[in-house]
């Protein structure tokens, strides 16, 4: 809203001013004098985007920490829903652990998924079990079954009443180890949707979450088109102007996003192109609008 209303304003005042007459006059062109809004309009998205992935997750994680834990004095765990836990080595997957449900009143996890993988990446070994209990100081699975994977991709199964989980967490720490969408980086977030779309669990919620990491910045540039011809057009009191256009635009273009990020959250249409929708409304109105005034 802030790059949308600096345009309206910046253009306003120049044109009331006969600025911009007195521009063409010279033999300057629209797309010149529009060149620097529409570059800062880019920068302005691009810091955006690395904000979001370097500083929004870790203060938001920081946020709930503090407010969770230290104000409101939960201590006490909650049952959760796709539970998942990462074992690296040298930043490379090792060991992957994924559970349907985490039930907090009996300790339990359900569901439970545990895959190993080798130097290269590839999946050597895979357990699958109902339940996983805690019991004083491990995890111990119940009924399950083991998959070993050979270089040949061969398998090998044996069942199990009870197997031990190699997690050395406990029910506190799992809990805490597990974060909300706006806590993960859009690499994690890519993460998490493969695993959970390899256990054929829907994810276009994430897929939303992960793909308005871009497109939301991106809307500076977007207004930024779309300010620029707006605010060319003559007006006595430029301000005020600018100010409305910037409410009513602001207004359309979140209508239209809360719409998009619904029907990408009801998989109506796919997330990644459900989140574009007001962005390409916004460049097409901005297109046109350009051509307008640059004539």
């Amino acid at each position: 809203m802030s790059m949308l209303l600096a345009t309206l304003l910046t253009f306003g005042r120049l044109s009331s001013s006969s600025e911009i007459t007195a521009m063409k006059s010279c033999g300057i062109a629209f797309s010149r004098i529009a060149a620097p809004a529409v570059f800062i309009g880019l920068i302005v998205s691009l810091v955006a985007i690395w904000f979001n992935e370097y500083v929004v997750p870790w203060a938001n994680t920081a946020y709930n920490n503090v407010l969770y834990f230290e104000i409101q004095k939960n201590t006490e765990m909650k049952s959760q829903e796709h539970i998942i836990l990462k074992e690296l080595q040298d930043n490379e997957m090792k060991r992957l652990v994924y559970a349907r449900e985490y039930d907090a009143e009996h300790e339990k996890l359900n569901g439970v998924t545990m895959q190993e993988f080798n130097d290269e990446g590839k999946i050597t070994h895979v357990e699958n079990a109902e339940t996983a209990e805690w019991q004083t100081d491990r995890w111990i699975m119940h009924k399950g079954i083991i998959y070993d994977i050979s270089d040949d991709e061969r398998m090998h199964l044996m069942r199990f009443e009870s197997q031990i989980l190699p997690v050395n967490m406990s029910p506190t720490q799992i809990v805490r180890e597990q974060k909300k969408p706006e806590e993960l980086t859009m690499k994690e977030l890519k993460a998490q949707i493969k695993i959970m779309q390899s256990q054929y669990v829907d994810t276009s919620k994430l897929e939303t979450e992960l793909y308005q990491r871009i497109t939301v910045p991106m809307a500076s540039l977007i207004f930024a088109l779309v300010g620029v011809p707006l605010g060319l057009q003559p007006t006595r009191n430029a301000s005020s102007m600018g100010f409305a256009m910037s409410v009513i635009i602001i207004f359309l273009y979140y209508a239209v996003m809360t719409l998009a990020n619904a029907l990408g959250r009801g998989n109506v249409l796919p997330p990644a192109y459900a989140v574009w929708i007001p962005n390409i409304i916004g460049l097409i109105a901005g297109i046109i609008l350009i051509k307008r005034a640059s004539q």
